[in-house]
């Protein structure tokens, strides 16, 4: 049977490093993967990739094989925890690092050539506001901006909300207060962050999740697993799960509207045909 498939696209990023984004995003592949969904991750942080790690897969082929015309996106995933697909970046490659804007486009539009069927993308981006960052943030229907409470998460944050509302004309974004002590703190900067926004910035912000701090959380990372599998009834995971939930009930739209519209109109049109997909 045909029909049509809505992809729903949701991009984590966060400007700054260390903010747990990595973390986030992966927690919540997992949880959405676990509800059945399915759930492709695309490894965007080009030059640093390290969702496989995380992960302890092995992987042959990445995004540098691809671009380079060797394979195509399909022949790279491999697969984590209940079938959550993955397209692994590589590590320490300069040249990923210093992509043209031509090159952007054409890893974007390889996209339209994938015969793997998916419900959910979600793309971990690098952190800082490069080419690569701002082109998957432009192309998602949602962008989840993970911040923790440190100003320097902030001031980051905001300069990359600053960019792609003033200059790509992106106006909302949802927001992941992350390894906060309790909601209140997670209130808090959520507030810190909005007082700035709203007063110099046309953006409308949402904080979608509070992700309590969780010593389980490195415990999992030392397992090489993610914590809604390794500990499943700790405070972190029962967040994740939560704020996965929400994100399942994220509208998709029905036509794209705006943004990168050649990428989100390839995924709104793709048939809906099983297709068997590849793993490691």
């Amino acid at each position: 049977m045909r029909q049509a498939n809505r992809v729903k696209v949701i991009t984590v990023t966060g400007g700054k490093g260390g903010v747990g984004k990595s973390n986030v995003t992966l927690n919540m592949a997992v949880a959405m993967a676990a509800q059945g969904k399915r759930v492709l991750l695309l490894d965007a942080d080009l030059g640093l990739a390290n969702i496989d790690v995380m992960l302890g897969l092995r992987v042959q082929k990445n995004l540098s094989h691809v671009l380079s015309g060797e394979c195509t996106l399909d022949d790279i995933i491999v697969e984590g925890p209940y079938g959550l697909m993955i397209i692994p970046a590589t590590s320490g490659t300069q040249s990923m690092v210093e992509l043209t804007p031509a090159q952007h486009a054409g890893l974007i539009r390889a996209f339209s050539d994938m015969k793997t069927t998916i419900d959910v993308l979600l793309v971990d981006t690098a952190a800082g506001i490069s080419d690569m960052v701002l082109s998957f943030a432009r192309a998602a229907q949602d962008i989840l901006v993970v911040v923790c409470d440190e100003p320097t998460s902030i001031t980051d944050a905001y300069a990359l909300i600053k960019l792609l509302s003033r200059e790509y004309g992106v106006f909302r974004f949802k927001v992941v207060a992350n390894m906060v002590r309790s909601l209140r703190e997670g209130q808090e900067l959520f507030s810190k962050l909005t007082r700035v926004t709203d007063r110099f910035l046309d953006a409308s912000l949402e904080l979608v999740a509070c992700i309590p701090y969780d010593n389980n959380v490195r415990q999992a990372v030392k397992k090489q697993k993610v914590i809604v599998d390794a500990f499943p009834k700790s405070p972190a995971s029962l967040a994740f799960r939560a704020l996965a939930n929400k994100a399942a009930g994220w509208p998709t739209p029905h036509q794209p509207g705006g943004h990168l519209e050649f990428f989100i109109e390839t995924l709104l049109n793709k048939p809906n045909v099983v297709q068997d997909t590849v793993s490691e």
